[in-house]
This record gives C-alpha cells, sequence and structure tokens, in this order.
C-alpha cells in the first residue's frame, strides 16, 4: 500500500529533492507559485532597464523619436501609454445601490425607446355587423377562445366567428321568450358555457354544435360564467357564485350567497387559485379556491360606488386585479389582493363595461358607456401602473358593451350598443424603427373592410 503524505504537492515537498524533476504547470488562471522564479521575477521589477540602442540609427534621429514621444505640442512631458487608477471620489462608494439606479436608468430609457417607436392605430382594422345585440350592462355575451374563434350572442342566437378565415357559423338559437345573457370558452376551446335569460346553463361541443349537458341550480338568469380548469363557476340575478364540477354527475361544488343583488363580474386568475366576483350592490369580493366551500372570502372591496362588471386579472403580476364600476361611479381601480389594497384609482366621470390587460406592455384598456366626460362611448388605453392616459379610440356610435382580445393579445374586439364589432390592433409590439410606422398604417388601412 502506498501512502499519501499531506504535503506531497507544497512548496517544501517539491524543492527538498533538488534531483527530482517536476512538470506541474498549474492552473492557465492560478499559476501554481511554488514553480515560479520569485527571486528573478523581483529582480527584474525593481532593476533598472539598461537602453539598448539600434545601430542603423544615429543619435540625432533618437532624440527626435524619444521627443515626439516624451514632449506634446508644446514641450511639455508626457507619457503616450501610462496606467492611473480611477480617481478617489470624496463620497463614500455603496455598489449595490449605485448599480441599482443603473439598471432603473437603463430601464427607463428602455421603456421610453418602446413608447417612442410605438404608434397607436388611428382607426379599426375590421367592423363586422352585431343586428340585434342587447344593449344591456349587465350581461357578458362575448368571448373569444384560444381556439381563435369569436363567440358572440345577438338576440336569441348565437354565432361563432373564425378570425382566420372569417366564417360564421350559427351554434344555437332560443325561442323569443329566451336568450344567452352570459358566453364562456373552457380554457381548452372545446366546449362554450352559455348562461341564459330564464337561469338556464349549458355546455356546448363547439366542433360538433351538439349540446353536452344542462346545468342546475340557479333561479335568475346568468349573466357571468367563468372557467377554471374542469370547474365552471356562474354568477346569477339571484345573488348567488356556485361552483360546478363538468365531469361529475352530481356537478354542484359550492353555492355561495354572499352579495346581496344580482353577480355581474367573475373571473378567476391566471394561476387559478384566486377568483373575483362583482356585484350590483357596488361590492367585489376575492376568494381563495380551496376556500370557497365554507364561504370564507379574503377580501371585500367597498370603494366602488356602482356596480362592478368590468374585471381583469393582471397578467404579469398574478396578484394584481383591476376592476371599472359603473355610470355613478366611473372609476378603474387597482388592487393588490394579497395585501388588501388599493394601489391606484382613477375617475374617469364614465361608465366602465370593460377592461383589458396588454401582454405586450404595461398598459390596460378600458370600454366606456354612459357618462359625463371625454371619454363617453369611447376606448381608452392607459400606462400601468402611473394609469396616465396614452390614447383613445372614439369610433362607436353607442357605448361601448363587451370587450375581449384575441389569443395572441394583439387583436381587442369591442362590441357596441351601435350594434357594430370593431376590430383594434392596439396591443402590438413596437415597431422596429420609425419607416415601419407609415408601412403599418397602409397594410391596416387595406385590411379594413367594413361588413355593413
Amino acid at each position: 500500500m502506498w501512502e499519501l503524505q499531506a504535503d506531497w504537492y507544497s512548496p517544501t515537498r517539491l524543492l527538498s529533492d533538488p534531483t527530482t524533476q517536476y512538470d506541474f504547470p498549474g492552473d492557465r488562471f492560478i499559476p501554481n507559485r511554488s514553480l515560479m522564479d520569485l527571486d528573478q521575477a523581483h529582480c527584474l521589477l525593481t532593476t533598472t532597464t539598461k537602453k539598448v540602442f539600434n545601430p542603423n540609427f544615429n543619435e540625432v534621429y533618437r532624440q527626435k523619436l524619444e521627443d515626439k514621444l516624451t514632449l506634446d505640442s508644446e514641450g511639455r512631458p508626457f507619457r503616450m501609454l501610462v496606467f492611473r487608477g480611477s480617481p478617489k471620489s470624496s463620497r463614500r462608494s455603496i455598489r449595490h445601490i449605485d448599480e441599482m439606479q443603473r439598471q432603473e436608468v437603463e430601464a427607463l430609457d428602455y421603456s421610453t425607446k418602446q413608447y417612442q417607436f410605438r404608434k397607436l392605430p388611428n382607426r379599426e382594422t375590421r367592423i363586422l355587423d352585431a343586428p340585434n345585440i342587447k344593449n344591456d350592462y349587465y350581461l357578458n355575451v362575448m368571448d373569444w377562445g384560444r381556439n381563435n374563434i369569436l363567440a358572440i350572442a345577438l338576440g336569441s342566437e348565437l354565432y361563432l366567428w373564425k378570425s382566420e378565415n372569417g366564417d360564421v357559423q350559427k351554434l344555437l338559437q332560443v325561442g323569443a321568450d329566451d336568450y344567452p345573457t352570459s358566453v364562456a370558452w373552457s380554457g381548452d376551446a372545446k366546449t362554450l358555457a352559455v348562461g341564459y335569460i330564464n337561469s338556464k346553463l349549458q355546455i356546448w361541443d363547439a366542433e360538433t354544435s351538439k349540446l353536452i349537458r344542462s346545468l342546475e341550480g340557479h333561479n335568475g338568469r346568468v349573466a357571468a360564467t367563468g372557467w377554471n380548469g374542469h370547474i365552471l363557476t356562474s354568477g346569477s340575478e339571484d345573488k348567488s357564485i356556485i361552483n360546478h364540477d363538468v365531469r361529475a354527475p352530481n356537478n354542484l361544488i359550492s353555492c355561495i350567497k354572499l352579495h346581496t343583488e344580482e353577480v355581474c363580474g367573475l373571473k378567476w386568475s391566471s394561476r387559478g387559485n384566486t377568483l373575483a366576483s362583482g356585484g350590483n350592490e357596488n361590492l367585489i369580493y376575492i376568494w381563495e379556491a380551496s376556500k370557497m366551500s365554507s364561504s370564507n372570502f379574503l377580501y371585500r372591496f367597498n370603494d366602488h360606488c356602482a356596480a362592478v362588471k368590468a374585471l381583469a386579472w393582471c397578467p404579469y403580476q398574478s396578484d394584481v386585479l383591476a376592476s371599472g364600476g359603473g355610470t355613478k361611479d366611473g372609476c378603474i381601480k387597482i388592487w393588490n389582493t394579497q395585501k388588501g389594497t388599493c394601489i391606484n384609482s382613477i375617475d374617469t366621470k364614465a361608465q366602465i363595461c370593460g377592461l383589458e390587460w396588454n401582454r405586450h406592455h404595461k398598459e390596460i384598456l378600458s370600454g366606456h358607456g354612459f357618462g359625463t366626460s371625454e371619454h363617453r362611448n369611447q376606448l381608452c388605453l392607459w400606462r400601468y401602473p402611473s394609469m396616465t392616459k396614452v390614447g383613445d379610440f372614439r369610433r362607436h356610435a353607442s357605448r361601448v358593451l363587451h370587450l375581449c382580445q384575441s389569443p395572441d393579445g394583439i387583436t381587442v374586439v369591442s362590441a357596441g350598443a351601435d350594434e357594430t364589432l370593431r376590430f383594434w390592433e392596439v396591443f402590438g409590439p413596437p415597431s422596429l424603427d420609425n419607416s415601419r410606422i407609415s408601412d403599418l398604417d397602409s397594410f391596416l388601412s387595406l385590411k379594413t373592410s367594413p361588413l355593413r
């Protein structure tokens, strides 16, 4: 057995036997000091270098060359190549604070450049007719699924519009005394939930245009629906919120009756762990998915002064919720649902019928109805989190009833009481340069094809 000595690679060990040769070059960046001749290195660094003259050049030439290299234009001595340390600062250096300030400046510059090169469209890219659409603030009859199909209820009929080719399909039609009051695509866009004025709630297969099943539990119109995986949540005029498991024969999981007026807004967070509900009694409730069966809410917000239909979760801050109030309120409020606090609030002085976050920029789009300000019947784009106004779109002749966006997050469609659907490419990424803006404008003008 060989016995390995602990100091076999130490400088003392290597130099103790002069007859033995070692070849340990060491790391390329961390040399082996035991193999270095430090005495010779010290001598070379401290000894004055002897000048070596080239015999091919005379003394006059050498003197002129030395003057050019060591004297400036006015004859003052200087060194062309010299190493100098950084000047000492009079203030105490705090590196991590300086780094944070530098990052903030870079982020601000980048944000400013983005807005500088981005130009908002001055008109819609497409207009579709929407005859017989119900002019009712409390309904939610439009949704754009991941399959790129827009579902829209027009009176007693429900249509599917395919964005890829513009094909229109009638999914269903009910009697004159009945009509859809809410529609919502499932997460996989294979099924469509439809709520009705007479308290029915149905699930339809969009590919086969067949009714899958009917769900019971409500005693009034179902004005709000939302999916969370296999759970379908519905809100009704009967003031209740019901969670349905669409896989189970007995679909009812929980029924909550905490709102004192009609439930007109429902939105699940992107993570599926939190539900926001808005009611006609001006309240917003925040629910944890795991505790809904006990009817224990996480927070209750009572800052709005009118019904709350417009609800939207922030796509890049999962605990941030935007809400909009009705005519007597007209405020957009931003909430931190983790702390239960209001981050920001702006008074638009106009009814807020819909809110959509921009996934490509930190912005939020609002659709407005009745009001006393310039925002009446128009779309407004706001910068988040400052909530300063970026721009507006005044093309609807009557109030905006509904908003939703395409799966790629670029196009927003607005449904108005003027019986039109208007498509806006307002959420797109910024142009790479200014020259492309004019090309984009001409392209949009070519795409515009009003269907009257």
